[in-house]
């Protein structure tokens, strides 16, 4: 067997190679992140490896940067292990009590990691694939985000310029509203605007909702309005309204995307009440290859989800708090589906009614129901069973 430890980084990565006594067949080398550095590490894997000789890779889950030499592992059929950071770290510090960490060192770390830790399950051709699907959930919820950033600044303009305006509809965030700040974004524009053009540009802009009636109730609160009149805030306001629309697109094109992917997919996942197109992504995205889990209370641990615990002598935490160090989007995922299949099942409803009657508060109850989802998912990936009742 041969261990091969390697720290990424920007435009080199550090190798280790340890023979089964873990002893080095080389010293510690660095090649570069490219081409020729890659062809390096296989020459000399190549040169060392026998007959029935077995490599495994070993490396850190690094973000973008492993993840051209992460497929050129796979390329070659190689053995690869991706190691959460936060493993590697804890175990660098164990071996000693000195303050040492340099990056030939956390790839010797990661090579000896390969030889002891035989818990470490292999990265897999599913989580390579999968890859892709966790790419386009995670841009969406950036995306996502960026977009509610700028709703919170059109409120915050319309309060300045407009503050009548969200009580004459529903909400400030819908097409007939955008479509007239863009125009008229202020009070006195839309004071000043012909009752005709008014009116003509609401009911184009609502499909026929708002008609001449809306239009001069409008202006009626326009012309009294406290509204400040500052040109500088009206541009500000029709440039974020125009950002929005521009990301909404934007957000519409990746959800397609994500939908084609999961018909692809034909995950069982789906086939359970609640869960939609964008969480049914983000769960499977982020755990990939679910058979790398010996159990579903590993996927809640790599999601952050498990409670702590503390326990010294005499002395035991009788408040546990949730963990939150592993993905914090497939944590947002495994909750934010919770609350819907529990809205859409009736066994998850009563087993969330269940715990909120023992006196849990409502988010510690559906995390308990989220672990009783996770281990359904988990029990459905592994044997492509659709969800039963």
């Amino acid at each position: 067997m041969i261990y091969v430890g390697i720290d990424v980084a920007k435009n080199k990565h550090d190798c280790c190679i340890l023979d089964s006594n873990a002893e080095k067949l080389f010293p510690i080398f660095t090649i570069q992140n490219n081409q020729t550095g890659f062809g390096e590490l296989y020459e000399r894997l190549n040169s060392v490896r026998g007959g029935n000789s077995e490599i495994k890779v070993g490396l850190e889950a690094t973000g973008h940067y492993s993840l051209n030499l992460l497929g050129s592992l796979i390329d070659k059929g190689l053995t690869t292990f991706v190691i959460n950071p936060l493993h590697t770290n804890l175990y660098r510090k164990g071996q000693s009590l000195r303050k040492t960490k340099t990056d030939k060192v956390d790839a010797s770390s990661i090579a000896m990691m390969l030889i002891t830790d035989k818990t470490l399950k292999p990265y897999s051709d599913t989580s390579y694939h999968n890859e892709d699907l966790k790419s386009l959930s995670r841009y969406r919820f950036d995306k996502v985000q960026e977009r509610a950033k700028l709703k919170s600044s059109v409120a915050r303009l319309v309060n300045i310029l407009f503050p009548e305006l969200e009580h004459l509809f529903p909400t400030l965030h819908m097409a007939s509203v955008y479509a007239l700040l863009k125009e008229l974004p202020g009070a006195s524009h839309v004071a000043a605007c012909h009752l005709t053009h008014l009116k003509n540009l609401l009911e184009t802009a609502s499909r026929g909702r708002y008609g001449r009636d809306k239009a001069i109730e409008l202006r009626d609160v326009a012309r009294s309005s406290i509204g400040s009149v500052m040109p500088s805030k009206s541009m500000e306001l029709r440039h974020t309204i125009r950002l929005i629309e521009v990301l909404t697109d934007e957000i519409n094109e990746i959800e397609l995307s994500i939908r084609k992917t999961m018909d692809r997919c034909n995950s069982p996942i789906m086939t359970i009440p609640g869960i939609s197109y964008r969480m049914g992504a983000i769960i499977l995205g982020e755990i990939g290859d679910f058979s790398r889990f010996d159990d579903a209370d590993r996927i809640l641990a790599y999601a952050g989800m498990s409670p702590s615990t503390y326990q010294s002598g005499q002395l035991l935490s009788s408040h546990s708090h949730m963990e939150k160090r592993g993905s914090r989007y497939l944590r947002y995922a495994l909750f934010n589906a919770t609350k819907f299949v529990c809205k859409w099942d009736e066994q998850f409803a009563a087993y969330l009614a269940k715990k909120l009657c023992e006196g849990k508060h409502y988010n510690v109850a559906v995390s308990h129901a989220a672990k009783k989802l996770v281990r359904t998912i988990y029990r459905m990936e592994l044997t492509g069973e659709s969800y039963r009742k």
